[in-house]
């Protein structure tokens, strides 16, 4: 049974979730300079009533107050401005969950350990890897890390690199490096160095420069990956050109896709220097916030194609446990007459432990509940109703039970007065605690949480990436690229697809792969026989697609090579549309006109051996 929470809520975190459209700011913007005539620069941009924020290796930022691009690049019309550019906001990509189980009693995994084969895999600690963490700081009060290995690089505009701005990046740094140590939970490569860089203010936001400027202290401290769970709308090139400069010194930088659910470009992830990386669930499934760009830019026969600006590869990022500044949390338990179970704390700290009641919907005052712990079922009324009823009743604490497989979870709401413990429970559950005599339930607070994001699945591949990596440093960055998508163990559809790239990362069978095949690989960009399970279209079987228009109805040429039966199966945005001869070439008539933007993918008739997905717009 998935032990976990979604509550989609920003605020106790303090943060805010993505609207890549709305995060412009006008008046803030990069200057890149000559580092010789930088001072010039400085005293001309402040002459113009700049106020400066970032003074970085090549370039500044700065604000000038209601003056547009335009303007600004007026005012600094100097042989030693390079360039110009908007300064674009870039937030965490989490969503705010709650907490379930009990880390302070004994150390726990978090299954996205176990999905990824994290566990099989020794972290080599001398083997020199480090992790460098750009986010919200890691918060020295929690005791989970190995933290004589761990440095950092404070900000006039954000504080101490270890005092937390927000909870996210302390959860991040726990999926990537908590301690093996006997309590808490264990990160993916536990206890690796890990070098701590705050960009984000008390807003829960930072800058495009605050990241180029911090892709360059990850290089001083010499870190072979950077994680970046954090992302925005529009590329920046000065943004770009840093993380080109940390790739091409042998580094791997992995960024998250982003969480509105859609197929919009989140960068920095959407830079081909960057590792774009998805978010999937405990039971393989593509988390309905991860975002999903198109492999394809261009329309009709400027199409073209880059795997290296959508998703890559996805690592478990729904319901993910891991640190929290000490009591920044909340943790529940539950046993049902001295037997425990999974719980969820929705609302109110406190214990109860008394006889049980059922209460049935709870849509009603029923003074039977008076001095006993409510078994209420989901539906009918709202959480808060329910539980506001068993307190009317004078019930000392609820359970409230899920109507369909799995945990329930969920608040009481902003204007909750209610006063007794509250909790979630799953619909699996619900025979034993209906049947129970006496039920415990406590909630309190706790230094370890979950959260959901691709900010969560971020951490996770950048972890993988520091673990194998420790066992292959001779490796460089963009190998190591290659070995986590040519291990990947397919998910979704057949073969390499917009939402899960390769498939969900796989540490011990890219360790294997690493160790058979050398730094070098074996040539398979992932789906092969190399344990990470058969995706199909990512062998041999290529695909191209040219779409056009005749008489202003849309049509898409295929043509495809390398594919060994005597019939093909053509796929249309996941559909078969016809089974045609393996002869190398199909068109599409779709009598459709206007725009549209379709997904093609060719297989081995009646298999699962398949090309790439690709992409038509038009």
């Amino acid at each position: 049974m998935k032990n976990n929470k979604f509550t989609p809520s920003l605020i106790a975190a303090g943060l805010a979730l993505s609207s890549f459209g709305a995060l412009a700011d006008n008046d803030r913007y990069i200057i890149q300079v000559d580092n010789n005539a930088k001072g010039i620069v400085k005293a001309l941009a402040k002459q113009s009533g700049a106020e400066i924020h970032v003074d970085a290796d090549g370039f500044i930022a700065a604000t000038f107050s209601g003056k547009s691009l335009d303007d600004v690049k007026g005012l600094l019309n100097n042989p030693h401005v390079k360039l110009v550019e908007a300064d674009q906001k870039r937030v965490p990509l989490a969503l705010f969950n709650d907490d379930a189980g009990d880390p302070t009693q004994t150390q726990l995994t978090p299954y996205a350990v176990y999905q990824s084969q994290a566990d099989q895999v020794v972290f080599d600690s001398n083997a020199g890897m480090k992790v460098c963490v750009i986010d919200s700081g890691l918060d020295s009060s929690n005791a989970d890390f190995n933290w004589s290995a761990i440095t950092g690089d404070n900000d006039i505009g954000t504080g101490n690199w270890f005092e937390n701005g927000g909870p996210h990046g302390t959860h991040v740094a726990g999926t990537i490096g908590a301690a093996d140590n006997g309590f808490g939970v264990v990160g993916m490569a536990p206890g690796v160095d890990m070098h701590i860089i705050k960009v984000f203010n008390a807003s829960g936001w930072g800058y495009s420069s605050d990241l180029a400027q911090a892709a360059q202290l990850c290089s001083q401290a010499g870190a072979n990956i950077i994680n970046m769970s954090l992302g925005g709308g529009g590329a920046n090139s000065t943004e770009e050109n840093a993380f080109k400069d940390f790739v091409a010194a042998g580094g791997l930088a992995v960024a998250a896709a982003g969480n509105d659910g859609n197929s919009v470009r989140s960068y920095p992830a959407g830079y081909s220097s960057v590792m774009m990386i998805g978010a999937n669930d405990a039971d393989n499934n593509i988390a309905d916030f991860s975002q999903y760009p198109s492999c394809t830019t261009g329309r009709g026969k400027r199409v073209t194609t880059d795997e290296t600006i959508c998703v890559e590869v996805t690592a478990g990022g729904v319901d993910t446990l891991s640190t929290y500044p000490a009591g920044g949390a909340s943790l529940s338990s539950m046993s049902a007459d001295g037997v425990g179970f999974a719980s969820s704390a929705m609302e109110n700290t406190g214990t109860a432990s008394a006889a049980t009641y059922f209460l049935g919907l709870g849509d009603a005052v029923d003074t039977g509940a008076a001095g006993k712990v409510c078994v209420i079922d989901r539906g009918s009324v709202s959480f808060y109703d329910k539980v506001n009823n068993c307190e009317l009743s004078g019930g000392v604490g609820a359970v409230i039970v899920n109507n369909e497989p799995g945990m329930l979870y969920g608040t009481l709401g902003d204007t909750n007065n209610t006063s007794i413990p509250a909790v979630g429970a799953a619909f699996e559950d619900r025979s034993a605690l209906v049947a129970a005599s006496t039920i415990d339930i406590s909630i309190g607070a706790s230094d370890y949480g979950y959260m959901s994001g691709t900010s969560m699945a971020t951490p996770a591949v950048a972890g993988i990436a520091a673990l194998v990596w420790s066992n292959h440093p001779t490796c460089t960055g963009e190998e190591i690229r290659s070995a986590l998508k040519a291990t990947a163990m397919d998910a979704g559809a057949a073969g390499k697809d917009d939402f899960f790239g390769y498939g969900i990362a796989q540490a011990a069978d890219m360790n294997a792969y690493l160790t058979q095949n050398g730094c070098a690989g074996g040539g398979d960009t992932g789906g092969g026989d190399t344990g990470g399970g058969d995706t199909g279209g990512t062998g041999d079987l290529t695909l191209t697609a040219n779409g056009y228009k005749v008489k202003g109805t849309q049509r898409v040429d295929l043509s495809w090579a390398d594919a060994t039966s005597s019939n093909v199966d053509v796929y249309r945005d996941g559909n078969v549309i016809a089974t045609t001869a393996n002869d190398g070439a199909y068109t599409d008539a779709l009598n459709v006109k206007g725009g549209g933007s379709y997904s093609y993918q060719v297989c081995e008739a009646g298999t699962t051996t398949c090309s790439a997905s690709v992409s038509v717009v038009f």
